[in-house]
């Protein structure tokens, strides 16, 4: 059982155009399974650099879904909120190979919203998806993903 807790794990400043650039990091360890990043970088400057990572990564960017737009076209508000929608088919193959319900959770997916906070963005830990649909029992490159993701996400917050 995890224990429901946010641990900091960083602080990266990168010089960026001549602004500096602070993104935080927060692992979340409880049954929520998400990871975050939080970046005072503009939105759609993270947007661009998580695009571009994800085509230099060789990841298929199948959709981006804008909540924001989604919201004002009923009438509502919501801060700004993007979700893309990603993966690599080979990776996401093995893993429903492996358990078909992880079907449920992919294609993978980051979340990049603005908050009081900053632009936060959020993705699914892959760990957790291991002991959401049992996959224990599978060798699957699950720390590799996790770092893959993690390394993709501090990129789009404008770091390395």
């Amino acid at each position: 059982m995890m224990i429901a807790s946010r641990l900091m794990t960083g602080v990266v400043s990168v010089l960026l155009g001549g602004t500096v650039a602070m993104a935080t990091e927060t692992a979340e360890v409880d049954s929520k399974g998400i990871d975050q990043l939080v970046t005072q970088s503009a939105l759609d400057d993270v947007d661009m650099r998580l695009r571009e990572g994800i085509e230099q990564r060789g990841m298929g960017l199948m959709a981006v879904v804008d909540h924001h737009a989604n919201a004002e076209k009923v009438g509502l508000e919501l801060p700004p909120t993007r979700t893309f929608i990603f993966g690599n088919p080979e990776v996401g193959t093995a893993l429903m190979q492996c358990e078909g319900s992880v079907a449920l959770d992919l294609p993978q997916k980051m979340v990049v919203r603005q908050s009081e906070e900053g632009v936060v963005i959020e993705w699914n830990d892959p760990h957790y998806l291991v002991e959401r649909h049992e996959l224990e029992a599978c060798e699957l490159p699950i720390d590799k993903m996790s770092e893959a993701l993690t390394g993709l996400a501090r990129e789009a917050a404008g770091g390395e």
